[in-house]
């Protein structure tokens, strides 16, 4: 069973930058890949990064070059850096994680390929 809790959304201006945090306990090891969905009201949950149990990370189209993911494998944490912040940002950001086999491949975009989900930090950026 694992754990997750987000942390560090809010409310920030067009062209603002925040970063998220996730946390992850139980067992969270380096077996699992981690990432960030998101979802605005009346829209449907979207991937916005990966982050693969090497480290190797995706990006959606729409926050690449903008967005940054990471995870600290010590800290059991995932990052992620959002810089020059869009209105159309705005969501309720969600952790998720689920165990990775080596070489595995799989569509991460998809939510339903997820297996641990956090309770969500909203983002709100402002035009």
């Amino acid at each position: 069973q694992v754990q997750l809790v987000e942390s560090g959304g809010g409310s920030v201006q067009a062209g603002g930058s925040l970063r998220l945090s996730c946390e992850a306990s139980g067992d969270a090891s380096g077996r699992f890949c981690m990432a960030w969905f998101r979802q605005a009201p009346g829209k449907g949950r979207e991937g916005v990064a990966t982050v693969g149990r090497d480290s190797t990370t995706h990006y959606a189209e729409s926050v690449k070059g903008r967005f940054t993911a990471s995870k600290d494998n010590a800290e059991n944490t995932l990052y992620l850096q959002m810089n020059s912040l869009k209105a159309e940002d705005s969501a309720m950001y969600y952790c998720a994680s689920r165990y990775c086999a080596p070489n595995g491949n799989f569509n991460w975009a998809n939510y339903l390929n997820w297996e641990y989900w956090g309770q969500g930090t909203q983002v709100t950026v402002s035009s």
